[in-house]
């Protein structure tokens, strides 16, 4: 540990001083130029021990002995604790260097290039359909079917539904659809009689007397399935009466459903029974149901088309988002205002963690971390105070031999 290592050199160095002094007072008599290093050496000892000694009463008791002022950090935990979550949050969780040092990175192009990789879209893609079983087995069948009927209801309590029907059949009306609805509906009846030709024949021989002759059933048969034809024929006719009594039913409908509130009445009644209808809840649960069996299938399977489209909609949008300048800009912007608030609006939160967690530290804890950190800059202090103690020893000592002193 670099700690250790250093702290051995600093009192290695304090050892050594304490024997050249030694040494060189024992030989000063027969060499005067050792009181030199003399000086230097007893100098050095002196500077050496008092920054032992200051170094040591941060962190804990020099030899173990209750000296006033020392063990500094193990008695001031607390004070330290507070000023740290103080200085943390004026000094560094401020919208100013928040704000700062965001100005510069480029959030949405980092995603949009990390979602491009393969690897990644997977995972986020595997992410996201893996949450659809949680968030279904979370949803009931009757609740989607109540939530389903509640939420259209409460979505059409403002809206006027008369009105909005009768722009519904004017846009219509204005592009002759309302036409080739009806073509359509009469074209579905004829397919459906000409169909069912066996089974209303069947009725008709049923609901005959028994003593009407055969062939007398069939040409009654005959000539209603030729008079519905034909009166299919003519409402299908566009230029027969059939066709000016549709367009005009149709034109008196909407100017009732624009201006009578009998009819907004009456579609509100109708929608009100539909949604608390029991086939309705049934429906809608019947879908849900489909719905969410085929969900939680495309879930479970690692090749589902879910998975597979999830992961090409991520990779479609990370390219488009790289591509897009104005786009991936606004987005930036929008990514670190939210940051910046976020991150300064709960820096009271982000303080207050740091300093519990000091809190909890014991004396030792703390004191041990602190100098497992910085104690090897401080024992550079011990090292520069022995050399320098030395180097003043000198000074002294050959301005008092200049001085004439002994």
């Amino acid at each position: 540990m670099r700690l250790r290592r250093i702290r051995r050199i600093a009192t290695c160095l304090l050892a050594a001083m304490a024997g050249v002094f030694l040494a060189a007072r024992l030989f000063q008599p027969e060499y005067p130029w050792l009181g030199f290093v003399a000086a230097f050496a007893e100098a050095a000892m002196v500077g050496g021990l008092a920054d032992w000694f200051a170094v040591t009463a941060l962190f804990r008791h020099p030899l173990g002995l209750p000296i006033p002022h020392t063990a500094i950090i193990p008695r001031n935990k607390d004070r330290i604790g507070a000023s740290i979550a103080e200085f943390l949050e004026h000094n560094f969780i401020t919208p100013e260097v928040v704000r700062n040092e965001l100005k510069d990175v480029d959030l949405a192009g980092v995603c949009a290039r990390w979602l491009a990789m393969d690897a990644n879209n997977r995972a986020v893609a595997e992410r996201l359909v893996g949450t659809i079983p949680a968030v279904l087995n979370m949803v009931e069948d009757r609740d989607a079917a109540s939530f389903v009927g509640g939420t259209l209801a409460s979505s059409l309590k403002d809206v006027k539904l008369a009105p909005l029907a009768g722009q519904v059949l004017s846009v219509l009306v204005a592009n002759g659809q309302h036409v080739r609805l009806l073509q359509k509906v009469l074209g579905l009846v004829a397919s459906a009689l000409e169909e069912n030709r066996g089974y209303i024949r069947q009725k008709v021989h049923d609901h005959s007397p028994k003593w009407m002759p055969k062939m007398l059933d069939e040409k009654f048969y005959e000539r209603l399935m030729d008079g519905i034809q034909s009166i299919l024929d003519d409402m299908a006719n566009e230029q027969g009466e059939w066709h000016g009594r549709f367009h005009a039913a149709v034109t008196e409908l909407i100017a009732k459903l624009e201006e009578s509130p009998e009819y907004e009445a009456r579609l509100r009644s109708l929608l009100a029974r539909g949604l608390t209808h029991p086939l309705f809840r049934e429906y809608v649960a019947s879908v849900w149901a489909d719905l969410r069996t085929r969900l939680l299938a495309a879930s479970e399977s690692p090749e589902s088309r879910l998975l597979l489209r999830t992961q090409s909609a991520l990779r479609i949008f990370s390219t488009a988002l790289a591509q897009n300048e104005p786009v991936r800009m606004k987005l930036n912007d929008w990514l670190k205002s939210f940051a910046a608030e976020a991150i300064v609006e709960r820096r009271s939160l982000i303080v207050a963690v740091v300093q519990k967690v000091i809190d909890k530290w014991d004396a030792e804890t703390i004191s041990q971390k602190l100098e497992l950190h910085v104690g090897s800059d401080l024992q550079f202090i011990r090292i520069n105070g022995t050399l320098v103690g030395g180097v003043v020893g000198v000074l002294l000592y050959s301005i008092t031999l200049l001085l004439g002193g002994h």
